[in-house]
């Protein structure tokens, strides 16, 4: 069957106009126009209601706090070049402040050698400083700056107690960044360090908190803002893969104390070299199981000495050990047991020169208490 010409005309006028009518197409919705922004982004809505979670909120108060009491060490050293002429190096890291007169605590490695000490602190100023003291056995440094003002300073917690989790805040110049933070955790405790160039570091605190060169004598913080190590070494070179040391605080007060007291540091002395033996080892020496510090060498002139603690009388290879037998065995201290090869250090850390150390010694088969007055470490030690 043929369609006329007619109706062809009509289907397509009644066709156009259903299909345009507002009643059954919204055009505008088909073809509307791509609005023109001036940008080629687009921002995500913002949700007023939300604000900073409980560990933000954290971080960026101790940070404003923090900060304004975290600085730069800068040291100059000369050395000498392969045709013995003198140039000088810059070295860099950080210090923070503990009271409003300007004693800034640091490393030791720090300032050590340095000819010219300068500090810069978070609003840009820069003061020369000088060293009042060090304690180069736990790698830490009492400096001073001279400032018309009181200035912003920590306030020192404690490093007993800390817990292997535990929130830590960093905040140092690594690289030369100043004021850079960065947050982790207490990873473990009771480290132990050997330096290349220096004695061993004991009883360090390792946290995944990015410590990189020039953070060397910054803050670690717990979430209270309080001052819970000072921030010391990385392994490797290059910087942070998650394992930085801090020492512990407690090592720094011990150093204040007795800056305060007399003015000056010093070091305990007790002057005896020790070796930690128990369980067979022990029992194989005719010594107790339990063990203790079999003392190695009496320092001549020492504490010790002068205490009457006594030295090997021979030595002997047992297993795989060189020992030296015959002497004191320390198994307490001021009431304490021994039960590691640090418990003396341990010890130390909390006396000052001139107090006394109650020491229980094993010696012939019978045990007995010894009275030790502590001597002044000498300088080289």
């Amino acid at each position: 069957m043929r369609i006329r010409p007619v109706l062809w005309a009509l289907l397509l006028v009644g066709g156009f106009w259903y299909f345009t009518s507002a009643s059954h197409v919204d055009l505008a919705r088909w073809f509307r126009p791509v609005e023109k922004t001036g940008q080629l982004w687009t921002a995500p809505d913002t949700a007023h209601t939300a604000g900073f979670s409980g560990d933000e909120a954290n971080n960026i108060e101790i940070y404003k706090m923090a900060n304004q009491a975290t600085v730069n060490v800068t040291s100059i050293v000369y050395r000498e070049n392969w045709f013995f002429q003198l140039y000088p190096e810059q070295g860099q890291g950080s210090g923070f402040l503990i009271d409003a007169d300007g004693r800034i605590l640091t490393n030791n490695h720090v300032v050590r050698g340095t000819a010219q000490l300068t500090v810069t602190l978070a609003d840009k100023k820069r003061y020369r400083a000088r060293i009042l003291g060090t304690d180069s056995r736990n790698d830490l440094a009492l400096i001073k700056i001279d400032v018309n003002g009181k200035l912003p300073f920590l306030k020192l917690g404690t490093s007993d107690n800390l817990q292997v989790g535990q929130k830590v805040l960093a905040i140092g110049n690594p690289f030369g960044f100043n004021g850079t933070l960065t947050t982790g955790v207490v990873s473990s405790l009771g480290r132990t360090l050997q330096p290349d160039d220096g004695q061993p570091l004991e009883d360090m605190i390792q946290t995944d908190a990015a410590i990189n060169p020039g953070n060397s004598g910054g803050p670690l913080l717990d979430s209270r803002g309080a001052v819970i190590g000072i921030n010391t070494a990385i392994l490797g070179q290059q910087g942070s893969i998650g394992i930085g040391f801090a020492m512990p605080v407690n090592r720094a007060k011990a150093m204040l104390d007795e800056y305060h007291t007399k003015g000056r540091v010093s070091r305990p002395w007790l002057g005896v070299q020790t070796v930690f033996v128990a369980g067979d080892l022990a029992s194989m020496l005719e010594l107790p199981e339990t063990g203790g510090l079999l003392v190695q060498r009496v320092e001549r002139g020492s504490a010790a000495a002068e205490a009457g603690l006594r030295g090997p009388r021979q030595m002997v290879v047992v297993g795989n050990y060189r020992l030296g037998v015959g002497g004191d065995l320390i198994i307490a201290i001021d009431g304490q047991v021994v039960d590691t090869n640090d418990s003396l250090k341990k010890a130390l850390d909390r006396k000052h020169a001139g107090d006394t150390l109650r020491l229980t010694i094993f010696r012939n088969g019978r045990t007995q208490q010894v009275s030790v007055r502590l001597g002044e470490a000498p300088q080289n030690l």
